[in-house]
């Protein structure tokens, strides 16, 4: 199997996020990172769709079925501007 060589500074950030993110190993991480920030490589998605994010889709899609607080464009863009410039703001490593 080929393998990819990283410096120790580097690896040190990767398994750190790694353990933060719950993967089981950097090789892990690694590949998700590669994999999901390319999906037009592989043009498979599948990965995204665990059996948690199926039930929480399920579940907000009954939420707005029975009458439940739904988004505007401007919202869901305002909303995710705001953890963008949070996540940026905490990884600046």
């Amino acid at each position: 199997m080929p393998q990819v060589q990283l410096d120790e500074e580097v690896f040190g950030i990767a398994k750190r996020r790694a353990s933060e993110g719950g993967f089981a190993s950097v090789d892990a991480y690694i590949t998700d990172m590669v994999v999901r920030t390319q999906p037009e490589e592989t043009g498979n998605v599948d990965h995204l769709f665990t059996p948690e994010r199926i039930t929480e889709l399920e579940a907000i899609s009954a939420e707005i079925r029975a009458g439940g607080k739904t988004y505007t464009v401007d919202e869901v863009r305002e909303h995710f501007e705001n953890k963008r410039k949070e996540w940026l703001a905490n990884h600046k490593d």
